[in-house]
């Protein structure tokens, strides 16, 4: 099976793509005389979610069939190309944290821009407020944390502010990356071992005339518009929440989040944190949906804030499906005043991230498999179609493991680094 002359076509370039492509060009039996990989994508690498998301890594993600296998081979992958200083592979703490949020003016607009959170804040330089240099917490706020069970470095967030804290994981459970850059470096290691990528929209996957056997992929060229065709013995249908795009029977949907990444005003501490803050009342929203229960009387707001390194604070907010679904990644709207909301919920609780420098805001779309638990990874039924699609908002974590099982199933004509029936898509489609 190794041996014969192979035309491989991934449809979709995020974190599954990517990871798939770099895997392929690493199974003992690839050949780059005999197998062509190409790595087909619409618009650019880690244009959608793989490019805009959390980079959390953890032993306690889900599902458990792939996460140990993908927790390890991220370890690997950053120790063979220097993944800390490539993609920003570190170990961190991870926590929950509850909190009350201060009563403090919501800022007018977001200042920031808008685009990929490529992470290159560089080293960071000394901000002040109002003429004055912003100082680290005070021996009492100190104590206040401590009191709230905080851990000693955790001192960006506000003591009076904070309820209680409780670990969820240690860094030997947790670790992160940045999305865009580990995406895009899998990508052009890959390219570098001989995987081609193409920019060209999916159209359309050529079957026998029996419909047992793929054939080739027709899409269309980003740059000229025209409609080509390759011919291929094996396609990996890897395109995230656009998967029913080229496969209708997927089931797989799609859920908008939006994000932003802040420049603190001081260095802090590598920390992942679940948050639960009670708003007081009077607090504004601005999102499409407009908080009115919040200047009813208060809301809670869950946002997730991640510390990355090179001076970058991820937060996120809640999903949405309050518009119709793109085409394409480029095409995703970003509702400004939903990315307000996290910058104002995250700020009151930490005057670090509401003074610092808002560097990105955007919107992703996440995939979701409509029927059972996801993701699928695996045969679909027709002979070459492969589909690794559905990974939630754990794409990141678990693309490393996607990606060498896909080359197993490849090459080997089977996954043999995991056990992973229950995620057979053939249970669903």
């Amino acid at each position: 099976m190794a041996s014969e002359t192979r035309n491989i076509v991934i449809i979709g370039g995020g974190i599954i793509g990517s990871t798939s492509a770099y895997f392929l060009t690493r199974h003992p039996s690839y050949n780059p005389a005999k197998h062509r990989i190409t790595l087909l994508e619409a618009t650019k690498i880690a244009g959608g979610a793989s490019g805009k998301a959390g980079g959390l890594l953890a032993l306690w993600a889900y599902p458990s069939a792939i996460v140990p296998l993908s927790f390890r081979l991220h370890e690997q992958l950053a120790r063979e190309h220097d993944g800390a200083e490539r993609w920003g592979y570190r170990k961190t703490n991870c926590g929950s944290i509850s909190a009350r949020g201060r009563p403090i003016p919501p800022k007018d607009t977001v200042n920031g821009k808008d685009g990929d959170m490529r992470g290159e804040n560089g080293d960071l330089e000394e901000h002040k407020e109002g003429g004055i240099s912003l100082q680290k917490q005070s021996k009492e706020a100190k104590g206040k944390l401590r009191a709230a069970g905080v851990p000693a470095d955790l001192d960006w967030v506000d003591a009076e502010s904070t309820v209680g804290y409780n670990a969820m994981a240690g860094p030997d459970e947790t670790a992160q990356v940045h999305p865009f850059q580990f995406t895009t470096s899998m990508a052009r290691l890959a390219e570098e071992a001989g995987a081609t990528v193409v920019l060209g929209s999916a159209k359309k996957i050529n079957y026998s005339a029996d419909g047992r056997q793929v054939e080739g992929v027709t899409y269309q060229d980003k740059q000229s518009g025209e409609s080509v065709t390759i011919p291929a013995t094996d396609v990996v249908i890897s395109a995230g929440p656009w998967t029913r795009e080229v496969y209708p029977a997927a089931p797989i949907s799609a859920m908008r989040a939006h994000s932003v990444t802040i420049r603190p005003t001081r260095p802090v501490s590598a920390y992942a944190l679940f948050t639960e803050i009670d708003l007081p009342r009077g607090f504004g929203g601005r999102g499409t949906e407009s908080l009115k229960a919040v200047r009813r009387g208060g809301k809670t707001v869950t946002p997730e804030i991640y510390a990355r390194p090179k001076n970058e604070v991820y937060a996120c907010g809640e999903g949405d499906n309050q518009v119709a679904f793109p085409a394409s990644t480029d095409l995703v709207q970003v509702d400004e005043g939903r990315c307000q909301d996290i910058v104002d919920y995250v700020g009151s609780i930490s005057d670090e991230l509401r003074n610092g420098e808002v560097t990105a805001r955007q919107a992703c779309y996440l995939p979701n498999v409509q029927m059972g638990s996801g993701p699928l990874i695996g045969e679909t039924g027709v002979k070459g179609l492969l589909m690794a699609a559905g990974h939630t908002c754990w794409g990141i974590q678990n693309g490393p493991g996607t990606g060498k099982l896909i080359s197993e199933f490849v090459f080997d004509g089977m996954a043999k680094s995991a056990k992973i029936d229950s995620l057979d898509p053939r249970r669903v489609l």
